[in-house]
């Protein structure tokens, strides 16, 4: 059984001090709880420095701007790493996730300080990139009532060179969620049959997301490819389980791989996004021996997970930045 304790203090000895039983946790096993780590902390800002800061931004569960602005807050030395250098298009819900959501891409719609505004010149022919590198330029966009946060496959060093490949697994209707968790377990074992390494994460919505880090060797042309013959293997293969076709008449009771997320600018949420939809679920970064346990891809919202990371000790995706793997062989010995 796992019972959540609040506590003063360690002691020099090990044992907690001024210690309170808060309740029974049904929705962790014991096998993932550790002693936890400390971390620096950014200091929070006063409710008094955010606008509109009791707006209900979902009114499903009466959760505020304050909330939002809060949970980017406390996971912003998580979030910083995925965002910093890569352009970042940003789902904007001034009204509440059931208003009008406005996709933001550049900077000169509205004036964001803090975040750096790339020259034209990076990308020529089209309006400046935006980027996320601090903590303080994470409060903007919070601010500005961003709720979600996607990020290109390729930073701004190597804007042309894909640094990663993404698999969206998009449940159809009437699937079994044990059904979406299978898929993703086949995805991964292809992958590894081409030799190459995945991370999975939630999607804070409906779905799964397999990612997987490459070196700064192809363009995204090549890279798009390569994902749109493996999702076209996949669904020839098991044609009762995937689907490479979008719209929902060619996914019933199936799981849709979207490849088109790794053609040139295209976004996917970034990990630890929230999503601007009921719930404010939060894409998180798991691991593979979790995901027989995952209970949905919104398993976790802009309320629990904070207090869910507090009891991570250890990184599920601490070595997917450090992962560089070439899609050259895999790419051979999928035509083969």
């Amino acid at each position: 059984m796992v019972a959540e304790v609040a506590f003063a203090e360690w002691t020099a000895g090990g044992i907690i001090r001024h210690s309170s039983f808060q309740g029974l946790r049904s929705d962790k096993p014991a096998k993932y709880v550790t002693r936890e780590a400390g971390v620096t902390a950014i200091p929070e800002r006063p409710a008094s420095a955010i606008s509109h800061a009791d707006r209900v931004v979902d009114a499903s569960t009466g959760l505020t701007k304050l909330d939002l602005v809060r949970y980017y807050e406390s996971i912003a030395d998580r979030l910083l790493p995925h965002l910093k250098d890569r352009p970042v298009s940003l789902v904007r819900a001034p009204e509440g996730v059931d208003g009008q959501l406005f996709f933001q891409k550049h900077a000169e719609k509205a004036a964001m300080p803090g975040l750096t505004r790339h020259d034209r010149k990076l990308w020529p022919g089209h309006d400046s990139l935006l980027t996320i590198d601090t903590a303080d330029a994470l409060f903007t966009a919070a601010q500005m009532n961003a709720v979600e946060l996607h990020t290109w496959n390729s930073t701004v060093q190597a804007l042309m060179e894909p640094d990663r490949v993404i698999f969206d697994l998009d449940p159809g209707e009437g699937l079994p969620w044990q059904r979406m968790k299978e898929a993703a377990v086949l995805v991964q074992t292809l992958l590894t049959e081409l030799g190459l390494k995945a991370w999975l994460k939630t999607s804070g919505g409906k779905g799964l997301h397999v990612v997987v880090p490459l070196i700064l060797e192809i363009g995204y042309s090549d890279v798009k490819s390569f994902s749109r013959a493996f999702v076209y293997h996949m669904a020839s293969t098991l044609p009762e389980r995937f689907s490479s076709k979008s719209g929902p008449s060619n996914r019933v009771g199936k799981v849709f791989v979207d490849y088109l997320r790794n053609g040139m600018a295209q976004t996917t949420a970034s990990v630890f996004s929230a999503r601007a939809r009921h719930g404010l679920g939060v894409s998180m970064p798991i691991s593979w021996d979790q995901l027989a346990d995952l209970k949905s891809a919104a398993q976790w919202s802009i309320a629990t997970a904070r207090e869910y990371l507090s009891f991570v000790s250890e990184d599920p995706w601490k070595d997917f930045t450090t992962t560089r793997q070439s899609l050259r062989t895999a790419s051979e010995r999928l035509r083969n």
